[in-house]
């Protein structure tokens, strides 16, 4: 008998799994495979043969181990293996049966693109490694730098075109900087102490993001943000795009913009159908978030950044940056409520938001988290110590108290921190970690401060310097933009809470806001809502620049004519953030 005759073929398994036959049916369809003296020696099966035997095998030991109480799929669905195969019932020579993603590997695989990217990457590696012993590093350091940082922030902006995570660049990137600054500096020691130093301003960072970011996905695993969201029952589309706009510019304060961004998209889903105007409506949070995380120090990445440095405290950002943030947000709303979108829209829609149940205690953990985030600034000006050891304490305290609600109760592992630390974008961290280990190699070396000078001398206005870094974290990600401008200008250059460092942080936290990708609240949106750079562009950016530019003004006007952004008597009621 021909070896292929023993081959079932994969389409008969998923029929029949998807007709949910029982077990012992399952089971009589998928017959062993012999092994006669007319079966070909196995050195001579090809690649394409070795898969079937793979899959048969995988086949029936699935069979074997199924549970008999367990629920079969719903007929109408396909499993998800089946997404692997075409109309014949063949696997992609490429892929693999026990991996899903393989369908859109299959789809979009170029042998050809493949093989040149690979090629570059060898190409780049080969070329990095004879660089490193030429002399021509060490007596051209800073060039060599500038190519490498200029290379490697490449790869990042064209990451999906390249198909390489823009972490795993980052952190490439890093490592090579640093090693061409062993090179040219005056000796090892020198670099290490270098590399130590920028290590220790960077894990401050990292720490406090890790801190926050587990104490988010800790409260949206118990459902917390529902004690928000629910509360939203408006379904007049211009009162909507207001309320939309105005939570999610309070909740970005507190919480970060990349969170608050996919709080309220998710909650967009329940309350509009699919339409244009549920499309604006997500490009309101888009510029809500980016607003509303500028005028806090825990909003935005890049506030949290020039707060752990020094460079602002906060209840002065807070003072300077409220009102700016309220205008950035309050123009564009009004504009784009007078839209077709929004006129033409007759959404009426009952509520959906009882899909979801908060889980228990949900409320208590909703007080407690918020709570740890509020409480750093505060712990920051009580004791002196950096921000990231009061987002430690408060991880702690939710820690032992989800350990304490949820003890005995197995079937809630999820809700606890060790497998919240499995859901927070560990991705994300280590791209903040590259970066800024990249800026730190840039700054040691001089670099930066050699732009800086150029800058003085080219661009002496301030007000234009810090503008324009705005309108290019429109393009450029705003991290390695703030952390090259915390590295070009000291606090000697620019003291604490001047009005440079207040205009950094508004236009990179805003600006962002011009240009879907521009921050990580608009990829998040791009991504949930499968939205279009250039619809983005035609219907938002002029928008979102309006709102720029508005609040740039503002804040200039306030600072000229020294009018108070915050009423003294609500700043009195606070005095110990003074300091913080």
């Amino acid at each position: 008998m021909a070896f292929s005759s023993h081959l079932l073929s994969s389409q008969t398994f998923f029929k029949a799994h998807n007709l949910g036959l029982p077990l012992r049916q399952r089971q009589s369809v998928l017959p062993p495979l012999p092994l006669t003296s007319a079966t070909p020696s196995l050195k001579k099966l090809s690649s394409r043969q070795w898969r079937d035997v793979g899959f048969i095998a995988r086949v029936e030991e699935k069979a074997k181990t199924s549970s008999p109480f367990s629920p079969d799929p719903d007929p109408g669905t396909e499993p998800p293996d089946y997404e692997l195969l075409d109309e014949s019932g063949n696997c992609d020579p490429l892929c693999s049966v026990d991996d899903v993603s393989s369908q859109y590997f299959e789809a979009n695989y170029q042998p050809k693109t493949d093989l040149f990217k690979a090629l570059v990457v060898f190409g780049l590696a080969f070329a990095g490694t004879a660089a490193i012993n030429h002399s021509w590093v060490a007596a051209n350091q800073n060039v060599a730098m500038v190519l490498v940082f200029v290379l490697g922030y490449a790869g990042i902006i064209f990451e999906e075109s390249l198909a390489f995570n823009k972490s795993g660049v980052g952190l490439l990137m890093a490592v090579c900087l640093w090693v061409i600054r062993s090179i040219g500096a005056p000796s090892t020691e020198i670099a290490v102490t270098e590399l130590t130093r920028a290590n220790a301003e960077v894990s401050e960072i990292v720490y406090f993001l890790l801190g926050a970011m587990t104490i988010v996905e800790i409260v949206d695993a118990h459902q917390g943000f529902k004690l928000v969201t629910d509360n939203i029952t408006t379904r007049n589309p211009r009162t909507l795009l207001w309320v939309i706009g105005f939570v999610t510019f309070f909740l970005s304060s507190v919480l970060d913009n990349l969170t608050s961004t996919i709080v309220m998209v998710s909650l967009l889903r329940k309350l509009v159908p699919p339409s244009e105007y549920r499309k604006l409506l997500g490009a309101v949070i888009v510029i809500a978030a980016n607003a509303g995380g500028a005028w806090t120090p825990i909003g935005d990445v890049t506030t949290t950044m020039l707060w752990i440095h020094g460079q602002i405290s906060t209840l002065n950002i807070m003072k300077g940056l409220f009102v700016p943030s309220v205008i950035s947000l309050a123009v564009p709303l009004p504009l784009m409520s007078l839209t077709s979108e929004v006129n033409g829209s007759s959404q009426k829609s009952s509520s959906l938001l009882a899909s979801e149940q908060m889980a228990p205690r949900g409320q208590l953990v909703f007080g407690v988290g918020l709570g740890a985030l509020v409480f750093v600034p505060v712990f920051k000006a009580l004791t002196g110590l950096p921000p990231y050891i009061g987002i430690l304490l408060g991880l702690g305290v939710l820690w032992i108290l989800t350990d304490a609600i949820h003890y005995g109760e197995s079937g809630r592992q999820k809700l606890k921190v060790p497998q919240a630390l499995s859901r927070i974008d560990t991705q994300g961290v280590l791209f903040f970690l590259g970066i800024l280990l990249s800026v730190g190699s840039l700054e040691a070396a001089g670099v930066l401060r050699e732009l800086a000078n150029y800058l003085d001398q080219h661009i002496p206005n301030i007000e234009l310097i810090a503008s324009a870094i705005g309108v290019a974290s429109a393009v450029i990600d705003n991290v390695p933009l703030v952390a090259a401008t915390m590295g070009m200008y000291d606090l000697t250059s620019f003291p604490q809470d001047s009005e440079f460092w207040q205009l950094i942080a508004f236009c990179a936290g805003t600006g962002g806001s011009m240009l879907i990708i521009g921050s990580a609240a608009g990829v998040a949106f791009m991504g949930m809502e499968k939205i279009d750079f250039f619809w983005y562009l035609r219907k938002v950016s002029g928008f979102a620049f309006a709102g720029y530019a508005a609040g740039i003004i503002t804040y200039l006007a306030a600072q000229n004519l020294h009018l108070p952004v915050l009423p003294d008597s609500v700043v009195a009621q606070i005095p110990f953030l003074s300091g913080s």
